[in-house]
């Protein structure tokens, strides 16, 4: 098993996302990219922590490679929004793809390029590629959020 990090707006409808992924064997959302060590939904959500809402990917490379997954995050939100999904405004929301090796960040730059080559994207992208720094697991109401609640979208 592999693992993956993506930040792409709400946390909940990217878990999602990748929970219905042949190959992906678990997930679970979190807080990364902060100064904050163990920080709360609360203090993500006030903008004091510099914490992205992000899904930690647990994935088998035999079904699904790396590169399928980066694809993913592409069509699953707007890359050209910065700090923003939507109506969901902050730099907790911000487009990012985490690496844990250069070979990840490799394709998370050569998928990028291509998306932006391809007129795939409305405008410039601003994802964040940068190496993974701590996961810290959201609270456990979080985890699978839309699977718990019956949601099926982050608006309220």
């Amino acid at each position: 098993m592999e693992k993956a990090m993506f930040g792409a707006g709400c946390f909940w409808g990217v878990e999602d996302a990748f929970r219905k992924v042949e190959g992906v064997r678990s997930t679970a959302v979190g807080y990364a990219g902060g100064r904050t060590e163990n920080p709360t939904y609360e203090q993500v959500c006030s903008h004091t922590t510099g914490h992205a809402e992000v899904v930690l990917v647990e994935f088998d490379p035999a079904v699904v490679p790396y590169e399928r997954l980066v694809e993913t995050f592409f069509t699953i939100h707007d890359p050209t929004q910065l700090n923003r999904q939507g109506p969901d405004i902050g730099d907790q929301y911000r487009s990012a793809i985490f690496t844990f090796d250069e070979a990840q960040k490799a394709t998370a730059e050569r998928v990028m390029d291509r998306f932006e080559a391809e007129g795939r994207v409305r405008g410039p992208i601003v994802t964040e590629i940068t190496p993974a720094p701590t996961f810290w697991r959201a609270e456990e109401y979080h985890q699978q959020y839309f699977e718990k609640t019956g949601r099926s979208h982050c608006l309220f």
